[in-house]
């Protein structure tokens, strides 16, 4: 689904905005599919959970990295519809897709609360401009249904929270919670927010209960003061080749991949781009 631009709007006016419905059913249907190639399914971890002390050790464990070996999970980053809200609220086509992570958590294997906090900490290495320029566009594709029992996101409308400063950039625990508003919603929806918006993870309400979620987020390119991860860092993991060489030349130019026209590409770097590439279709990059 197309985020509109009243939702956009709603980013700037409000801090963050979330739309139902953004992934279509067939998407969505195997992205979930593809999840238990990562994680136990829910049944499976609230059966034993002592078989998978990992999820215990932080609320971050249930982090994972791009990419997923799953053709469905390592193209959602890249879905058309999230690209285009991008475009759009960052009045750029030259963007830059700094961060994927999933986020798998299940309840009773730890307390997933967290203090209010903007996300720029570990985003930048200044601050958020608060005029708009510099914005760094962070999401939530939701995997899973997210209601008030499955640990939602909490974020503080921007009315209430724009007089906080920006320094320290953590609340103390309980600070704000009164003004907080939960990011439920069923699976298949998107919350976009901006890193100088106050949220916090919650813990869950209930037994027996888990929350999948995707983290993408886009920046425009050439802020070297800005972002988080380092994608020549993950290019030799096991399916970045096969994620790469289904992308398109656009797709890929997300990732920091070096666009056709550019004075990197001679006869020398594509052929040894394609065989370490196996298969990609190199022709948009020949030489004229």
């Amino acid at each position: 689904m197309r985020v509109t631009d009243a939702q956009l709007a709603q980013v700037w006016d409000q801090g963050f905005t979330v739309v139902e419905g953004f992934l279509d059913a067939k998407t969505l249907a195997s992205a979930q599919d593809a999840l238990w190639g990562i994680y136990p399914r829910p049944e499976v971890y609230h059966a034993d959970p002592s078989q998978f002390p990992k999820f215990s050790r932080s609320q971050f464990s249930g982090l994972t990295y791009f990419p997923y070996n799953a053709p469905v999970l390592d193209r959602l980053p890249v879905y058309p519809d999230l690209v285009d809200a991008a475009e759009r609220l960052l009045s750029s086509r030259d963007l830059e897709l700094y961060k994927v992570e999933l986020w798998a958590k299940y309840s009773g294997a730890i307390n997933y609360d967290q203090a209010h906090h903007r996300d720029f900490g570990n985003h930048t290495l200044v601050v958020p401009r608060r005029d708009g320029v510099h914005t760094q566009m962070t999401t939530f594709i939701l995997l899973s249904d997210v209601t008030e029992l499955d640990g939602p996101t909490k974020v503080v409308p921007l009315k209430d929270g724009l007089d906080i400063p920006l320094i320290p950039n953590q609340l103390p625990f309980g600070e704000m919670f009164d003004k907080e508003v939960s990011a439920i919603a069923p699976a298949g929806s998107l919350l976009i927010y901006k890193t100088d918006v106050l949220h916090r993870g919650s813990d869950f309400g209930g037994q027996g209960r888990s929350r999948f979620a995707m983290l993408v987020d886009f920046q425009v390119r050439g802020w070297p003061w800005n972002g988080k991860m380092s994608w020549p860092n993950h290019a030799e993991r096991k399916g970045f080749c096969d994620a790469m060489v289904a992308m398109s030349p656009r797709e890929r130019e997300l990732f920091g991949w070096p666009p056709a026209g550019s004075d990197y590409w001679n006869a020398q770097t594509l052929a040894d781009v394609g065989a370490r590439y196996p298969g990609m279709d190199l022709a948009p990059y020949a030489l004229p």
